[in-house]
């Protein structure tokens, strides 16, 4: 259906990986030069920098001051969308106006009313709680709502449209002659505090890994880190050393006590390397309760990593069950169903 109808999408975005690490920011970038590959034109409107790998055109919205997360959703509203096909919107879009654009899809990347759960802070609390019922408004308003999973969808059961996140698949995939690490490796991407909770993972792999694996190492990219024995801290990686550092890990490890999905999971499950995960609901939902990969609580993490690390066939099982996925995580294929899901909505049509 896409291939004979070239649409002018316009891609919302308060955050890119221009300027921030947040995974909403780097979905909708890498949706948008998917699309375009697919060959649409593609138009992203956000107060971010642009991407020095846009594909897309870039539209700075200026926003500064105080309360620009709060702000972005009104900004929104005043942008003229009149010579788009369709505007994807990923979050903020509950003041755009109802007439502005032929097709309106908004996605849910998560649900905030979960992460007002697991925060620490009463102000943060209140300030995700707010965010929640923007998104509540944009489910009662905005006529098509896409879900990157079931998960992200269960605050708003009256919507059932999903479209998984992706990965590009030319950058993220198996080994190719370069070979896992010699030393056992776990790979952990995320924050050292708060919910990625990178601490569990590093006080996990010190207290109980390395007595059991004195050669065992822990690649952290995160910035937040303190180290500590057989740990490196990588900070803020390329793309390209991330794709390498998946391919060369025997095991990859992110313990979040909430994920909306779990990009991190799926780019390790294209590149080959098994995960192991807390049962949060998004990586229960894209680990298929355990079937492709571990699902550890925190009192058996070090048990399952130390299981994993010494036992090469069931690495290479829950490596092959992971590769057999690579087909549905592929971003071309998502961004085809978001342009089939216009088509079908009546956009692209003169």
């Amino acid at each position: 259906m896409t291939s004979a109808t070239r649409l002018r999408l316009a891609v919302t975005s308060y955050y890119l990986p221009s300027e921030s690490k947040i995974g909403a920011g780097w979905m909708s970038h890498r949706l948008a030069n998917a699309l375009v590959e697919i060959g649409h034109d593609v138009t992203m409107f956000s107060p971010a920098v642009e991407c020095e790998d846009a594909l897309y055109t870039h539209r700075r919205v200026p926003l500064s001051g105080r309360l620009r997360t709060v702000r972005w959703g009104w900004t929104l509203r005043s942008l003229d969308l009149s010579s788009f096909d369709a505007l994807l919107a990923q979050g903020d879009d509950h003041f755009v106006r109802k007439d502005a654009v032929p097709v309106h899809l908004r996605t849910m990347h998560g649900t905030c009313f979960d992460e007002a759960r697991f925060v620490p802070s009463a102000k943060e609390k209140v300030r995700m709680l707010f965010l929640g019922l923007t998104e509540l408004v944009s489910a009662l308003r905005t006529p098509g709502i896409v879900g990157v999973s079931k998960a992200s969808l269960r605050y708003f059961p009256w919507r059932h449209t999903v479209i998984p996140n992706g990965v590009d698949l030319e950058r993220f995939h198996p080994d190719e002659g370069v070979g896992k690490e010699l030393r056992p490796t776990i790979l952990f991407v995320g924050t050292y505090a708060r919910r990625k909770r990178g601490r569990l993972l590093q006080e996990t792999f010190v207290d109980y890994v390395l007595p059991r694996v004195p050669d065992a190492q822990l690649w952290m990219v995160c910035g937040d880190a303190p180290g500590g024995p057989n740990i490196e801290v990588l900070g803020r990686v390329s793309d390209e050393e991330l794709a390498d550092r998946y391919r060369r890990a025997w095991v990859f490890c992110l313990p979040s006590i909430y994920e909306g999905f779990g990009v991190p999971y799926i780019e390790a499950m294209v590149s080959g390397t098994p995960v192991v995960a807390s049962p949060n609901l998004g990586a229960r939902e894209v680990l298929e309760n355990g079937a492709v990969g571990v699902l550890a609580e925190d009192r058996s993490l070090g048990w399952e990593l130390v299981r994993l690390l010494v036992d090469g066939s069931a690495r290479a099982e829950l490596s092959a069950a992971g590769l057999d996925r690579r087909a549905t995580y592929d971003f071309k294929n998502t961004a085809r169903q978001y342009a089939d899901l216009v088509v079908a909505s009546g956009g692209g049509r003169e």
